[in-house]
C-alpha cells in the first residue's frame, strides 16, 4: 500500500518498518515531525529530550543495551550533541544508532545556515542525504542495517525541502530485530586514552571500507543521457529534484544519496566522460572541494551562491535557459512571524521596552521581541545563551548594567541550557535579572510538551519540573512569579527585582494563547465615541489591532480578550474581555 508523505513522516515510517525501538529528540524545525510521527507507533518509546545532546546519549544507551535507537534534532542542535558524537564514532554500536540532522538552507527558521555534512566528515561518520520522501523511507532503513553492518552511528541528513514535502511512499510491515546481546567491552566503550588510541586507526580504516561501499551503492547512481552530450552534472539530496525539474532526462547525472564518505572512483568514471562537469549543492561546496581534490575539473560555486534554497528558476539561470513562463512564481509580499494575539510574552516585552532596559534574548517565540514595534530584545545567540550572556554583560559593566539589563529565557528552552547559566550567575555572583517566559508548552516548533508542563510527548501525565523550586536551588535568593497580562504588575515587579542587590528570577507564567486547553475571554471591541485616535494600543503590535477610519479596531476573529491593549488606554475605549 502507498501513501503521501510528509519527508519526515516516512522517515518515521522507515525507522518503523526497520524494527527501531527508541526515538530520543529535542524539537527544532524542520526535523520535529520526525519524532511526532514515530510516537503514534506503540512499537518505538519516544520521548522529548531536555537537549539534544541528552538526546543522543539516551540513544547510545539504548544501542548499548541492544535496541536499535535514534536521535532527531535541527542542524544546530547537532552542535550541542558534538560532544557524544565524535566519541561514539570512536566507540561504535551495538544495536544501530541513526542521528537525524535536519538542515535549513534559506533560514526559515534558524539562527545560521550551517551545512551539517561538515560533521559527517569531522566525526567520520557516514551520512545519508535522500532527495525526496520515498529515499526518506529507504535510506532511514538503509541507515540502521549501515550502522549495524560497519559499527558505527550513521547521520541520516534532512532539509527544510525534503522534511516538508510530500511524494508516494510504499508501506511494508514493520520487521521485529531480536535485541542484541550486551556484552561487558571495556576496550570497545570505555574511551579512556589508552582505549581512544587504538581505536582512531580503526575509524579510519572503516572509513576507507565504507568508502569502498559507496562505489557500488545504489543509493549513489549515474543517469546518461544522450542529449547534453559534453556536460554531466554531479548533485544530491533537493538539488536532484531541481535539476530533473529543469532538465528532466535531458541530461546526465550524477546522483549520490552518500553523501559522506563520497564514491573517489564513481566521481572520476562519470567526470571522465564529460568535457564539462558541474556540481550543484546547496550551501558549502562540500562535494566540490572534494572533487578538486581528486583532481576532476568542475565547476560549482562559480555558477551558485553559498547561500540560500537553491530553486529551478536559480538552476535555469547558471545554464542560460530561458525561463518556463508557467513555471514563473509571482513575487508574494513579505510575511513576517509576528506574536499571536493574547500572546502572553507581549504584555512583558512592552513593559521591557517601556522601561529602557537592555534584554538579552534566547531562541523561541519570544526572539519575536526584537521586532517592530517592541524593538525590546537587544541580543539573540543560541539556546541558553541569554542567561550566561548576561552573567558576562553583567561582570564587564558591573553597576552600570546590572539594574538596566535583564536576561528572558523560554520553559524550554531553560529546561535545555539555561540552568548551567543560572548556577553560573549564583556561583560567580552578579546582580542579574533573569526573566523565565513560562507559557507551559515549546511554542515555536509547534507546541510539544517539555519538563515543565507535567506531561510526555504521548500527553500523559509525566514529573514537572517546578520552576521557582529549581532556581532556588540553583542559588538564586529571590524567585518572583508575575502575569504578564498585567501590566502594571509586571512593571512593579521588574523594577523592584533589578534594583536588588543579589542575583534574581522573575517567572512570567502565563500559557500559550494557542494551547487547545486555554479558555479565551469573549473579544474586546472599541467605543467609537471614547477614542481619540492616539494609537496608544497599537503600540504592543497585535495582529488583532489596526487603525480603521482613523479609530482603532479589534478584529474580533483575532481577540482572545487578554485585556493588554484595554490598560494603555487612557481613555477607556477598549471594552469587555468577559469570560466567554
Amino acid at each position: 500500500m502507498k501513501k503521501l508523505m510528509l519527508g519526515n513522516e516516512a522517515v518515521a515510517r522507515g525507522f518503523y518498518e526497520a524494527g527501531v525501538r527508541l526515538i530520543s529528540s529535542y524539537p527544532g524545525t524542520p526535523s520535529t515531525e520526525i519524532t511526532e510521527e514515530a510516537a503514534k507507533y506503540d512499537e518505538i518509546y519516544c520521548e522529548w529530550a531536555p537537549n539534544e545532546k541528552v538526546a543522543a546519549e539516551v540513544a547510545y544507551g539504548a544501542s548499548l543495551a541492544g535496541g536499535r535507537a535514534v536521535c532527531c534534532m535541527k542542524h544546530v542542535g547537532l552542535n550541542v550533541a558534538a560532544d557524544p558524537l565524535f566519541t561514539l564514532s570512536y566507540t561504535g554500536v551495538n544495536a544501530s544508532l541513526v542521528i537525524c540532522v535536519a538542515d535549513d538552507p534559506g533560514m526559515h527558521s534558524s539562527q545560521n545556515e550551517q551545512d551539517s555534512r561538515h560533521y559527517a566528515e569531522a566525526a567520520k561518520i557516514p551520512m545519508l542525504e535522500p532527495a525526496d520522501s520515498k529515499e526518506a523511507k529507504e535510506f532511514a532503513m538503509l541507515a540502521c542495517e549501515l550502522s549495524e553492518k560497519y559499527d558505527t552511528p550513521v547521520l541520516l541528513r534532512m532539509c527544510t525541502r525534503i522534511a516538508h514535502s510530500q511524494c508516494a511512499v510504499e508501506m511494508n510491515d514493520r520487521t521485529e530485530v531480536p535485541l542484541k546481546d550486551y556484552v561487558k567491552d571495556p576496550v570497545k566503550y570505555v574511551m579512556a586514552p589508552a582505549n581512544a588510541i587504538r581505536k582512531h586507526p580503526k575509524v579510519e580504516q572503516r572509513t576507507l571500507d565504507i568508502r569502498a561501499f559507496s562505489e557500488t551503492a545504489s543509493v549513489n547512481r549515474i543517469e546518461l543521457s544522450e542529449d547534453n552530450a559534453d556536460t554531466g552534472i554531479i548533485t544530491s539530496g533537493t538539488c536532484y529534484e531541481y535539476v530533473k525539474e529543469v532538465f528532466g532526462d535531458s541530461i546526465s547525472v550524477l546522483k549520490l544519496g552518500m553523501v559522506y564518505p563520497l564514491p573517489d572512483e564513481l566521481l572520476k568514471t562519470f567526470a571522465a566522460r564529460f568535457k564539462r562537469v558541474v556540481v550543484i549543492e546547496e550551501l558549502d561546496p562540500v562535494i566540490e572541494n572534494h572533487c578538486k581534490a581528486l583532481g576532476i575539473p568542475v565547476e560549482g560555486k562559480n555558477l551558485f551562491p553559498v547561500t540560500g534554497e537553491f530553486s529551478q528558476t536559480l538552476v535555469r539561470k547558471a545554464f542560460g535557459l530561458t525561463e518556463n513562463e508557467h513555471a514563473v512564481v509571482p513575487e508574494l509580499p513579505n510575511r513576517p512571524p509576528v506574536m499571536c494575539a493574547g500572546c502572553p510574552h507581549r504584555g512583558l516585552f512592552y513593559t521591557l521596552s517601556k522601561l529602557k532596559l537592555t534584554v538579552i534574548g534566547d531562541i523561541g517565540c519570544y526572539t519575536l521581541g526584537a521586532s517592530a514595534p517592541l524593538f525590546a530584545v537587544d541580543s539573540v545567540l543560541c539556546m541558553g545563551a541569554s542567561v550566561s550572556g548576561l552573567h558576562g554583560f553583567n561582570k564587564i559593566r558591573k553597576t552600570e548594567s546590572e539594574n538596566k539589563t535583564v536576561a528572558v529565557i523560554g520553559d524550554s528552552t531553560f529546561m535545555h541550557s539555561g540552568m548551567t547559566g543560572l548556577a553560573d550567575i549564583a556561583y560567580n555572583d552578579t546582580r542579574s535579572t533573569v526573566i523565565i517566559l513560562d507559557n507551559s508548552t515549546t511554542g515555536m516548533t509547534g507546541h510539544q510538551n517539555n519538563p515543565t508542563n507535567g506531561y510526555n510527548i504521548k500527553g500523559d501525565p509525566a514529573a514537572k519540573i517546578d520552576l521557582e523550586t529549581l532556581a532556588k536551588a540553583l542559588g538564586i535568593q529571590s524567585v518572583r512569579t508575575i502575569d504578564p497580562y498585567n501590566l502594571k504588575e509586571t512593571e512593579t515587579v521588574i523594577k523592584e527585582e533589578i534594583a536588588k542587590d543579589c542575583a534574581s528570577v522573575i517567572i512570567s507564567r502565563r500559557p500559550c494563547a494557542l494551547l487547545k486547553t486555554v479558555r479565551k475571554k469573549a473579544p474586546l471591541t472599541v467605543n467609537i465615541e471614547a477614542c481619540r485616535s492616539c494609537r496608544s494600543c497599537m503600540r504592543i503590535g497585535c495582529p488583532a489591532i489596526s487603525m480603521k477610519d482613523n479609530k482603532a479596531f479589534i478584529d474580533a476573529t483575532q481577540c482572545t480578550g487578554c485585556g493588554v491593549c484595554s490598560q494603555m488606554c487612557a481613555f477607556s475605549a477598549i471594552e469587555g474581555g468577559e469570560e466567554a
